[in-house]
């Protein structure tokens, strides 16, 4: 046990007298250190002070040009890097309050407010080139040609097919080769 003991005390500063109140302590170091980087460790990181509740992992698109991605949950967190556009597909893979840590198409991961996602789903291209075709079949004639990193607007998906739109273009493509939705997924 190492005791710790204060007493009260007056100094005198630049001619002004301040009174110094302290109390007596007498703790054990072992049961003091615990608990103390106990609460450092959780006020560093603000996502071990609330219960974990499940997320939900889904789908969702970036609803400005212009969005920060950030180290942690807050904006007192460093900004790691920018989206510069609207409607890319994220993955949300954590929340906290109304913080989302999501996952872009390269496995990057940062915390975004929720207020610059969008429910609106949109695909980005991950091959190399696709065909948009007219229906959903590869007898259907071509609409357009999808290159790597294109996105588009995600409208419905059949287990093989989904429906995009992409610069006033609209037609099917073939789901391998796109991200943004789930491998089994149907979207109405």
């Amino acid at each position: 046990m190492i005791p710790y003991k204060f007493g009260v005390g007056s100094l005198s500063a630049c001619g002004l007298w301040v009174v110094v109140c302290l109390f007596a302590v007498s703790v054990n170091a072992d049961e003091f250190s615990k608990p103390i980087l106990l609460q450092l460790a959780q006020s560093e990181d603000p996502l071990r002070t609330r219960p974990k509740q499940a997320t939900q992992r889904r789908f969702v698109s970036l609803r400005s040009d212009e969005v920060n991605v950030r180290v942690g949950p807050g904006v007192r967190y460093p900004v790691k890097w920018v989206f510069r556009q609207k409607a890319i597909p994220v993955e949300i893979v954590q929340e906290y309050d109304t913080w989302r840590k999501i996952r872009d198409w390269e496995g990057a991961e940062g915390w975004v407010h929720r207020a610059m996602l969008s429910s609106k789903r949109s695909i980005i291209v991950t091959g190399r080139t696709t065909t948009m075709r007219r229906r959903s079949s590869d007898e259907a004639p071509a609409v357009a040609r999808l290159g790597r990193g294109m996105v588009a607007h995600l409208d419905k998906c059949t287990p093989a097919w989904c429906r995009v739109e992409v610069d006033g273009y609209e037609g099917w493509v073939r789901r391998g080769g796109l991200w943004g939705v789930r491998k089994n997924e149907v979207l109405n």
